[in-house]
């Protein structure tokens, strides 16, 4: 079995003439500012020649489900995709590929050769893993999803696994949008997985998902990713000592046999640029810059942009916010005064003040001081509203939030995303039908 990394949690493999791609992807940038880490381009041509059997895609997220890099595929292609809403399935299908089904958990889809089963993650409702056998080998892509407790009692009887791809890159998202809930110090890899690796017993394992980083300027490439894949390797070599754990950068194939494991020709439309064994700088105590300067890094929204983003601060905002219902035990269940603050490219700021209630919200024209902020540059605010871009790369920033409030329970962040299922997806599919149109 051939086993090649394609990028993040992008896999080809490759048995008895079939080839199968897990959640590929081929575009860096990918997820509008997810830089691949280490480097790499793509031999689009090359890509669009691909004919393989079948493409699997573990969940809805934009850095698994791209439509732009579907859209480089033969529209014969297979797409076995677990998701548990109807709208995206439509979306790929508007795209043109004939065959799109759902995966349903435990029940197997044979491909050639190869089995692949959706195994039950954590989050059952979002995402999924993957079980794939084939030369009487059995491999375990986790893809990034926790493991379920009850999913790794179904999968102790097939230990010892022969590899088990573990998404070794946790993500201090909170930490990043709410820098005063920091913690501070070294990280310490989550304490289930020792006993969770040490019940697959893998003779192999591979260090997945999470292979970008931010921009190049970008903060978060020292504080969103704590964990090196020299800690990891130390820790897996701790835990299992007879396994071994190998690295496989984009293009990076190995072939997988009862024998074990041996280097394979690369991808060659995955192109490695400049350094390859590169490693997160984890920095926690480093002090985020101002908002104003991260907003400085954008271009300069035009006129009509500018002039959707601040009537959503005046209106759109409040209207969606009423749509919602919040939870009894919300920071914002009792009154309240928000303050929201935009800045443009120049770092340039328009504050917004409201007056919040549970459900009600309005424009505040008084001076009573805010006691939940949330700052955000425009460019961000708008590729959110009008191109779905997600969280974690928005640069949002609150404060004054208390420990025991929700982050999640933000305005801001309510209103663009309580209701945003496949936005991202959206905005591709509507970016590829102009495309097309302005082509004919």
């Amino acid at each position: 079995m051939k086993i090649s990394r394609i990028l993040h949690a992008g896999y080809a493999f490759e048995s008895d003439g079939t080839q199968i791609l897990f959640d590929p992807v081929f575009e860096n940038p990918f997820s509008r500012n997810c830089h691949a880490f280490p480097d790499v381009r793509f031999d689009l041509h090359q890509v669009r020649a691909l004919r393989p059997d079948a493409v699997f895609i573990s969940h809805f997220h934009d850095d698994h489900c791209s439509l732009e890099s579907l859209d480089l595929l033969d529209r014969a292609t297979p797409i076995y995709l677990y998701c548990l809403f109807d709208q995206l399935f439509a979306m790929i299908r508007e795209l043109g590929f004939g065959n799109v089904q759902p995966l349903a958990l435990d029940v197997p889809v044979r491909v050639g050769g190869f089995e692949v089963i959706a195994r039950r993650a954590l989050e059952a409702d979002v995402d999924s893993m993957f079980h794939i056998r084939a030369e009487g080998l059995n491999v375990l892509n986790v893809v990034d999803s926790w493991m379920d407790p009850e999913t790794l009692e179904q999968l102790k009887p097939d230990a010892p696994w022969d590899m088990v791809l573990w998404p070794f890159q946790t993500m201090r998202e909170v930490d990043v949008i709410a820098p005063s809930r920091a913690e501070r110090g070294p990280v310490a890899l989550p304490e289930e997985w020792p006993e969770q690796l040490q019940a697959l017993a893998p003779r192999y394992v591979v260090p997945s998902s999470c292979q970008f980083r931010q921009e190049p300027w970008s903060w978060y490439n020292h504080a969103l990713f704590p964990i090196t894949y020299r800690q990891f390797a130390q820790a897996v070599g701790e835990w299992l000592p007879a396994a071994q754990v190998v690295r496989l950068n984009p293009s990076v194939s190995v072939e997988l046999s009862a024998a074990g494991l041996t280097p394979s020709s690369p991808l060659p439309w995955v192109l490695p640029v400049g350094e390859q064994d590169v490693d997160y700088d984890y920095q926690p105590d480093s002090v985020p810059p101002p908002t104003a300067d991260i907003a400085r890094h954008f271009a300069p929204l035009t006129a009509e942009q500018t002039a959707q983003v601040l009537d959503f601060c005046r209106n759109g905002l409040l209207a969606r916010y009423e749509e919602m219902e919040l939870p009894e035990d919300s920071y914002f269940a009792t009154p309240c005064v928000w303050q929201l603050s935009v800045y443009d490219h120049a770092g340039a700021v328009q504050q917004f003040r409201y007056q919040i209630h549970g459900d009600s919200i309005a424009l505040s024209d008084g001076d009573e001081a805010p006691t939940w902020s949330t700052e955000i540059p425009i460019a961000k605010l708008y590729a959110g509203l009008a191109l779905g871009e997600s969280l974690t790369s928005m640069y949002m920033r609150i404060a004054g939030a208390p420990a025991d409030a929700d982050i999640v329970d933000d305005p801001l962040i309510r209103t663009l995303f309580d209701d945003a299922f496949a936005a991202y997806q959206a905005a591709q599919l509507k970016r590829i039908k102009a495309r097309a149109q302005q082509a004919e």
